[in-house]
């Protein structure tokens, strides 16, 4: 299991520029698929009906963008805490693009880096950057720019 860098507020905020490594792995069954399909009403069948997509593009259902972009959290997690913040909460985006499909049943996995450290009223603000690889893919999943504020 990746072990996360901890920071304290004070030490984020010379932090820009450090690489925070690679997550574990994530896997992305046609379960998680299934219901992320449900909680967003997104019902493709390239996501949900697996005989119809053995026939489609990518021979296999297929995650939804959103639904990679969603595991955003959960990997940073894995790769950084803030030890003294009060709450951390997600405030947006910069970029993203999804360069290549995730496959049900494929294994995902980010590498993220801090680009940014700024001051905010009531804390820091945090832009990171993201790499979203899948296993047995040459291009990444995912390239996200996030946005993340450590409230005091």
């Amino acid at each position: 299991m990746t072990e996360p860098t901890v920071f304290t507020m004070a030490s984020l905020r010379r932090a820009a520029g450090t690489d925070l490594g690679v997550s574990d792995w994530i896997e992305v069954a046609q379960d998680r698929i299934t219901a992320f399909a449900e909680a967003t009403e997104d019902r493709q069948w390239i996501h949900v009906d697996p005989q119809r997509a053995a026939d489609g593009p990518f021979g296999t259902t297929v995650a939804h963008g959103f639904l990679t972009l969603s595991l955003l959290p959960a990997i940073t997690r894995q790769l950084f805490e803030i030890a003294d913040a009060g709450a951390r909460i997600n405030y947006g985006l910069n970029k993203v693009r999804f360069p290549a499909p995730v496959t049900a049943g494929s294994r995902i996995r980010g590498r993220s880096k801090i680009l940014d450290v700024a001051e905010v009223a009531g804390g820091l603000q945090v832009v990171l950057s993201t790499t979203i690889e899948c296993a047995g893919s040459d291009k990444p999943a995912c390239i996200a720019e996030s946005i993340v504020r450590a409230l005091a």
